[in-house]
């Protein structure tokens, strides 16, 4: 009963495929997000001007750009999730490492034409398709977060039962234990009991 190709790679939810056609389109719109989303954030370097007290008696003048913005647009933020992804599809593929495109926007927009193109490959064939739509899932959420001046989901930590904490949200569609790589659904990785502060 517990066959592989019975529940999609990455809702977890029953499948006659071994991903949803739903989901991969979800994945493909998602990438297909981020480059506009890049541009976007660029209006959004200047810190917020509503009080984001909390830390009391903090002297500290702030810097004079949001950090967020500044570490999703740097290399190493869009950029690095989406290089990455394709860095491991080529060699996977046994292609030849991406070429040099330009500045961070160009390589965004490289790294995500390649991604789109490969979507279907790493639907069908991908042993980390899941974390790939986790990954571009986690980072379009971000940045629409920012624009839209919502906060972030708040993450939550629970325990495996291995012992190992996962942080997740409400909204987690899943998530598997790098511990005992055991894998979660939605509705069960919410039913995992919440992980004690401990006491430092």
């Amino acid at each position: 009963m517990n066959d592989a190709t019975s529940t999609c790679a990455i809702c977890r939810n029953p499948s006659s495929t071994r991903v949803h056609p739903g989901c991969e389109e979800r994945l493909d719109g998602n990438l297909g997000a981020l480059p506009g989303l890049y541009r976007e954030l660029e209006e959004h370097l200047a810190p917020s001007r509503r009080g984001e007290s909390g830390r009391s008696g903090s002297r500290t003048a702030p810097l004079p750009v949001n950090e967020r913005v500044l570490d999703l647009r740097a290399r190493g933020g869009i950029e690095g999730v989406v290089t990455t992804w394709e860095r491991d599809a080529r060699e996977t593929l046994g292609w030849e490492p991406a070429p040099f495109r330009g500045d961070v926007q160009q390589t965004i927009d490289g790294a995500v034409t390649f991604l789109r193109l490969q979507v279907s490959w790493f639907c069908d064939a991908h042993d980390a398709v899941f974390e790939l739509a986790q990954d571009i899932r986690r980072v379009r959420s971000e940045c629409e977060a920012i624009i839209g001046g919502d906060k972030p989901p708040r993450r939550i930590p629970v325990t495996c039962p291995c012992g190992t904490v996962l942080r997740i949200t409400l909204d987690t569609p899943g998530a598997r234990c790098p511990g005992c790589e055991a894998q979660y659904g939605h509705a069960e990785v919410l039913r995992l009991p919440m992980a004690e502060r401990s006491a430092a």
